[in-house]
């Protein structure tokens, strides 16, 4: 139903989303009775409320507002409004009161006046038709031009979007990023094409289907066989880790993606449709095909241009230095003790730009990491070092184990704002450091490894050192495996377990499981509890979790699942339960709902994304909550450890949860005193050998490991670390090869400086 009405005030407007609530005014008596404001006003007009997206904000103008009657509750009934049309008085001062309305930027009093006494009534029709006719009025230049056409364009795209997109249940934060990726045909390129919404994140296939569907789409569409492919492309890729799927593999899925739920075989479509618009997609760069394996363009190029100065730096010209009296005096200085593999790996840091150090817990990965920072102070004492990790907790923990201040994030140190994009880089300065340390590596996805060796300088020497038996990263790619698998990059691999871990159960048997042995060793450090059921498994996990934090405090115990929400053994559950053992609902707790979540005060809890000096898995307590005031919104007080106080406001508490417990993935890059994870048949289809070892060697003194033993023996007996589709490894084979044979041809003697060992 629509309504004639005019802008009185604006309760509320988010900036970000451009999403508003107006209190607008009518004589409309259809407006219902609970909707209608109780004050009592002369003009004897109803008031009512109106939300909806980016709705004017200006009495200049009446407006045809059409939607659907919400109650509220708090709020009282609202009009949800689905469509908004401004109604502009067809005489001059009705539309220069819309020219000066601030609706359009660029234009203002005097502007305003000088259009309307040049075109009067006309002027919006040449606003809208022909604007370049502006530039007839003095002061409009053609850069003021573009400002007022962006403006006034972009307020009817936006509403017009809106409007298309909101019958589809299409949140206006969703809008404003589709409006952003698309620009300001993103309408018309919607209305020819809503299979491009299956871009967004939220927006699967089949809900973007039901859309295409209610428009006319035919089954047999290109845009929709075209659609289903670049889904399924990316949806197995990030959900899976594949850089790329293998032609016959993606053409399979997605013909049982397209034809799902068609019951007349007459009308689905048929795989030589299928095959001719993954060629046309081919010819037309929108996807790559290398022999048979089909890459999205921006993964393709994410590998092949890292591959490409991976090469770069393999072939770079590292000065001769002699290292062997310095090293010798730090290890004096620093009570430093290194094995022969241990001098090699730091020798080795120091002839090449770019070298891998690999190894499992206790095999020294740390020390050989001082010797190499103190041996290049002494020899570079005016160069800059950077130590970096992809996780914040990994990163103070390399600062803390070194005992070198400074140690940032890897989105940090290069200066990105977080998640991933659509361009293959972010913009970005290059590294300002000499050395660049990155630690727990294994971590590193393809991007993110893309954006390092973007922005390394010529000449800069980068460590990478971790754990090639953990887990691979969550995003695609398998980059730490892969460099070292291609066997040019000098790789050091510390695999002696040393005396201080000597009496440490975890290390040996860490070693035993990448060996694929079950013959583990069991005692006070390498516990094994037998349980028959998730039930029984989930209250001896919370039994040991209480007796662990007792005896030492709750920052050094930590349960881990295989799993995230499914089932009384999950990370999610047992958190939960968890939380109603340590901190119960009490009247004297204060608690806070947001959304599904309830915090209370004293909670413990992660932060899921980057947010400033706060990194995506960082642990800290709420201490505060702290009401609304008129000038200030409500705020949640979490305290990071260093004693870092952060005021979240409660739309930003979507990115924290609770972490009692949390995933094995979640864990990548941390580690606690203790450990306790369940070991289940109901978690089998996670449990390998990888996510087993990952766990146990989160663990510094002690690990719990709780369920049956036999499905302990079969993870153990299960790897799938290198199922992943990349082949960074063998592009860069390819591409030093391909650079060695050009410098043969021409007689460099390039060739005998590279240095690369097995």
């Amino acid at each position: 139903m629509g309504y004639r009405c005019i802008y009185e005030q604006t309760v509320f407007y988010n900036p970000l989303n451009r999403f508003s609530v107006i209190r607008v005014k009518t004589d409309d008596t259809s407006v219902p009775q609970d909707a209608r404001s109780t004050y009592k006003h002369k003009d004897h007009l109803i008031r009512f409320t109106a939300t909806g997206f980016d709705l004017p904000q200006s009495d200049a103008v009446s407006l045809d507002l059409e939607g659907e009657w919400i109650n509220g509750d708090k709020h009282g009934y609202q009009l949800q409004v689905e469509h908004c049309r401004e109604i502009i008085p067809p005489t001059l001062d009705g539309v220069r009161g819309y020219l000066v309305s601030g609706l359009i930027k660029g234009i203002g009093e005097k502007t305003a006046a000088c259009i309307v006494e040049r075109f009067g009534v006309k002027s919006l029709q040449i606003l809208e038709q022909s604007p370049e006719q502006l530039l007839e009025i003095k002061g409009i230049t053609e850069e003021r031009l573009e400002e007022i056409k962006a403006s006034y364009a972009e307020s009817r795209v936006m509403r017009d979007l809106m409007t298309f997109l909101s019958p589809f249940q299409v949140s206006p934060n969703t809008v404003t990023k589709i409006h952003q990726s698309l620009g300001v045909n993103s309408l018309t390129i919607l209305q020819k094409n809503p299979f491009e919404l299956c871009r967004f994140s939220g927006f699967g296939f089949k809900r973007v289907d039901e859309i295409a569907q209610k428009m006319g789409c035919r089954v047999d569409a290109p845009e929709r066989i075209r659609g289903a492919l670049f889904y399924m492309l990316d949806k197995k890729c990030n959900e899976q880790g594949h850089l790329f799927l293998e032609k016959a593999a993606l053409c399979r899925t997605t013909m049982r993606l397209i034809n799902g739920g068609i019951k007349q075989k007459e009308i689905r479509v048929q795989s030589e449709a299928l095959d001719n618009q993954l060629q046309s997609m081919i010819l037309s760069g929108h996807v790559v095909a290398y022999k048979d394996s089909i890459y999205s363009k921006r993964s393709f190029v994410l590998e092949d241009e890292t591959a490409r100065r991976i090469t770069e730096i393999l072939l770079e010209d590292a000065p001769e230095v002699d290292i062997s009296l310095t090293l010798t005096q730090v290890c004096k200085q620093f009570s430093l003790r290194l094995s022969e593999k241990q001098i090699l790996a730091v020798k080795t840091a120091f002839q090449h730009n770019l070298s891998i150090i690999t190894g499992s817990p206790g095999t020294g990965k740390t020390t050989v990491l001082k010797a190499v920072l103190e041996v290049w102070k002494v020899l570079n004492p005016a160069s800059k070092i950077l130590l970096t990790a992809p996780t914040g907790r990994a990163s103070r923990r390399i600062s803390e184990s070194t005992g070198m201040d400074g140690a940032k994030t890897l989105h940090s140190a290069l200066g990105l704002v977080g998640g991933d994009v659509d361009n293959e880089y972010e913009d970005g300065d290059s590294i300002d450091a000499d050395l660049v340390v990155v630690d727990e590596t294994s971590m590193a996805d393809m991007w993110l490894t893309a954006q390092l060796f973007y922005r390394l300088k010529p000449g800069t020497k980068l460590i990478l050192v971790g754990d090639a038996d953990q887990l691979p990263s969550v995003g695609p790619g398998n980059v730490f495996r892969e460099l070292i698998a291609c066997r040019l990059i000098p790789v050091t691999v510390l695999d002696q377990i040393f005396r201080q871990a000597k009496d440490s159960l975890i290390a040996y048997n860490a070693k035993f499981i990448n060996e694929n042995k079950t013959s583990l060793y069991y005692g006070n450090d390498f516990i094994f509890i037998d349980c028959d059921n998730e039930k029984e498994t989930a209250e001896i996990i919370r039994q040991v979790y209480l007796e662990e934090v007792f005896q030492s405090c709750i920052e050094k115990v930590q349960i881990l699942s295989p799993y995230r929400s499914d089932g009384e053994a999950s990370a999610e559950q047992l958190g939960f339960a968890i939380r109603e053992d340590i901190n119960p609902c009490a009247p004297e707790i204060p608690e806070l709902r947001v959304g599904a979540k309830t915090f209370r005060i004293g909670d413990r809890v992660m932060q899921t994304k980057n947010k400033g000096e706060i990194s995506n898995g960082d642990l800290g307590f709420i201490r505060s909550f702290n009401h609304a005031t008129s000038s200030d919104p409500a705020t949640v007080t979490i305290e990071f450890s260093d004693a870092r106080f952060v005021k979240y406001e409660l739309n930003q508490m979507g990115s924290i949860k609770l972490a009692y417990a949390m995933t094995v993935h979640k864990a990548m890059g941390s580690e606690y005193d203790t450990v306790i994870m369940p070991v289940l048949a109901k978690h089998m289809v996670l449990l390998y050998r990888n996510l087993v070892y990952t766990a146990i060697t989160r663990a510094k003194r002690r690990i719990f490991l709780v369920g049956e033993k036999d499905i302990l023996f079969m993870a153990i007996h299960r790897c799938r670390i290198d199922d992943r589709n990349t082949m960074l490894g063998v592009r860069v084979t390819q591409y030093v090869k391909s650079l060695t044979l050009q410098a043969r041809l021409n007689g460099s003697a390039q060739i005998e400086q590279m240095k690369l060992t097995g």
